[in-house]
């Protein structure tokens, strides 16, 4: 036998014959699976009083089955899955249902391969089953990245009630590859189904994710008997080389006997993943399992496969594309001097070196955590990715005599990293760290020009990164990526009525922190004029007539917006009686709560402030009914909402909401409390005041 099948320390006995794997019989599941057989549709699938409880879905997966299986070839292991998928075709807006997409890996010459490809639509036609047979014609491949290429195939014939159904197997050498199952998808799932059978020879990580309990989740030790051949060439009758003797090739078999594990999971009736507000990505959310390789077992010892952060952070130091980035700026070397001279204080001189990279280098818009080409063709070319960008900041602030490290992040739509995982995988962003007196430290990045130094992007927010440091200092740690602002809304409104139920308002509105990053955004992108239609446009019966913006580059400071508002009465005419929603046209009118359950966090990424102040005057000899102040609070400190109504002097009126969510994450168990407590709030900001005439 040779050395890669030796090396698994495999115990053998003779055999002649080549056999499949047997592994041992599962124990009986607590929940009965559901059974499909490929090729035969059941009759129900047709009937539409069957998927009533799905009417607003476009599509259902009736059944969705797969097995993942170890076998021998020769002396080699391979890795075989199985998958079987029957789904069901409700509205036109889910034919895109019908195309699949196999995503199949490769690397230095070796791929996966998928085998035993079959698919069919199925239609009820007139009481008749039709039958349209997936061809070769409809699938073609698709090179995705530099080692995944996917096999994309569309079943033919696909109408409204119409019935699909695949199968496939994918044979891999990639044990470190071994795919993540998912329970869910964007469309309801009535049966999910998984099986993996491991040999002790691999030992993998197992991750369950998602917020859907399992119908079924079994493990169970068995014993297996894999079969290996080898070819084996014998001389008879003399010597071969001397040309007397003769060749023979024949085939050895041996049996292997190996302990195995057999994994056992299903769900049932699983609902749709939508997206919902305030999500990171809806990969943190689906329900599924993902498998790690941990390690080997070679000839009876353990070796572990899985990296560890010592390693990732040597491997990342020594790369030209990151380590290589950080120890060549001394390009930078003259410029920054000026600034050391120039600024002490190593917080501000921090700054300085991040103001300067941001005036030399532009952002591109995409994300990554080693760079792509060296610190100065970055600078001359004035433009790169994110981790260009800040690698090339970490140099320019070593320069200043700054000792900024580098910090991996994932960004909060690329999803959350697992802390247990050492994967470099897992991030495609980079930030810098620079350590200040007192043992505080700044975190810096510089593709954003509207926000201050200090102020990560709000697409970085997402709970933690990992500190990288040179071997000598250890393995780096978890760095928090605490919000240092928030989101932060003010207006100041001086309203005035007249009896005929005109409004007049001068309104001082001001955008801090992540509000003001949105705000200018939005200004930049649609410029003044554009920017007060759009607001105008978002109310009733509003006219702007003059508007000025301040503070629109100093983003140390929240943008300012003061304009003039009129509304003219709906009912023109001297009344007896106003009714005025003075609130109503500067706070929010829909709850983004709409769902009754919420089975995930709500991340908001940072905390949220919303103030609106107005000062009122009455036209003359009016009075008006204040309404009932409101204190509303959040458990355990989670946030309040509390509104005042008060008559300063007689014929005015002063209002205040204020509208505080103090965490920037929400879990799912306190979803119930977040929902009502944006229903009290919304109620009582649409509450009608009445003014009456004395």
């Amino acid at each position: 036998m040779n050395k890669l099948l030796r090396s698994y320390g495999l115990a053998t006995t003779g055999c002649l014959a080549l056999a499949a794997a047997r592994p041992a019989a599962a124990q009986q599941a607590p929940v009965q699976p559901v059974v499909i057989k490929f090729g035969q549709p059941a009759p129900a699938d047709f009937e539409a009083r069957n998927f009533v409880a799905d009417s607003a879905a476009a599509a259902v997966v009736l059944s969705d089955v797969g097995t993942t299986r170890f076998r021998v070839d020769g002396l080699s292991f391979k890795m075989d899955t199985e998958r079987t998928t029957r789904i069901k075709i409700l509205k036109k807006a889910g034919y895109d249902y019908a195309t699949v997409e196999i995503p199949l890996y490769h690397r230095d010459g070796d791929e996966e391969k998928i085998t035993s490809l079959k698919g069919f639509t199925y239609n009820m036609v007139g009481g008749k089953l039709e039958k349209v047979k997936l061809e070769s014609a409809n699938m073609f491949t698709e090179e995705r990245t530099k080692n995944t290429r996917v096999r994309k195939f569309t079943l033919p014939g696909v109408r409204e009630g119409a019935v699909v159904e695949y199968t496939y197997s994918v044979t891999s050498d990639f044990f470190f590859h071994l795919q993540p199952w998912a329970f869910q998808r964007d469309i309801p799932t009535r049966w999910s189904e998984y099986r993996a059978s491991i040999p002790e020879y691999f030992d993998y990580k197992m991750l369950m994710q998602g917020y859907e309990p399992l119908a079924i989740s079994q493990k169970e030790d068995g014993m297996t008997q894999y079969m290996a051949s080898e070819r084996v060439q014998t001389t008879t009758g003399g010597s071969a080389w001397q040309g007397g003797g003769t060749s023979h090739t024949s085939t050895e078999a041996q049996t292997i006997n190996a302990r195995v594990t057999n994994y056992h999971w299903a769900m049932r009736d699983v609902p749709a993943l939508r997206e919902e507000p305030y999500m990171t990505t809806p990969d943190d959310y689906v329900a599924r399992i993902d498998f790690e390789l941990a390690g080997e077992r070679l000839g009876g010892t353990y070796r572990n496969v899985l990296g560890d952060w010592t390693k990732i952070n040597s491997s990342l130091l020594e790369s030209d594309d990151f380590g290589g980035v950080l120890n060549r700026g001394g390009f930078l070397k003259e410029l920054v001097q000026q600034l050391v001279a120039q600024y002490a204080d190593p917080a501000a001189r921090a700054a300085a070196v991040r103001e300067l990279v941001l005036r030399n280098v532009k952002y591109d818009g995409s994300n990554r955590a080693v760079g792509s080409g060296s610190a100065k063709h970055t600078w001359e070319q004035h433009r790169g990715t994110a981790a260009d960008v800040n690698l090339l900041l970490i140099a320019a602030l070593r320069q200043a005599d700054l000792p900024a490290q580098p910090v991996l992040l994932s960004t909060r739509t690329h999803g959350r990293v697992s802390v247990s995982s050492p994967l470099l995988e897992q991030y495609n962003y980079v930030v810098a760290l620079v350590p200040l007196p007192d043992k505080k430290e700044l975190l810096l990045d510089a593709t954003e020009p509207l926000l201050p130094a200090g102020v990560l992007p709000q697409r970085c927010l997402n709970q933690v990164g990992r500190l990288v440091v040179p071997a000598a200092e250890g393995e780096g740690r978890w760095v928090e990526l605490v919000p240092a602002q928030r989101h932060s809304h003010y207006q100041q409104v001086t309203m005035t009525v007249d009896a005929q139920g005109n409004i007049t308002s001068q309104v001082q509105e001001q955008h801090g922190g992540y509000s003001g990053v949105s705000a200018r955004s939005k200004l930049t992108e649609l410029g003044e004029k554009k920017y007060v239609t759009e607001l105008t446009n978002q109310h009733t019966n509003w006219e702007v007539p003059s508007y000025k913006f301040a503070a629109v580059a100093d983003v140390s400071q929240p943008l300012s917006l003061h304009y003039e508002v009129r509304q003219a009465a709906t009912t023109p005419g001297t009344a007896q009686e106003l009714y005025l929603k003075p609130l109503a046209s500067f706070c929010e009118s829909r709850n983004p709560f709409d769902n009754a359950q919420r089975r995930f966090p709500v991340d908001l990424g940072a905390p949220t402030q919303d103030v609106v102040l107005i000062n009122l005057t009455l036209p003359p000899g009016y009075v008006a009914e204040l309404p009932k102040s409101a204190n509303v609070s959040l458990p355990e400190q989670g946030g309040s909402y509390v509104f005042s109504a008060s008559s300063p002097t007689p014929g005015t009126v002063q209002l205040i909401s204020r509208l505080t969510l103090a965490k920037p994450v929400y879990g799912a168990e306190e979803y119930g409390n977040l929902r009502e407590f944006y229903r009290l709030a919304l109620a009582k900001q649409a509450e009608a005041m009445v003014i009456k005439k004395q």
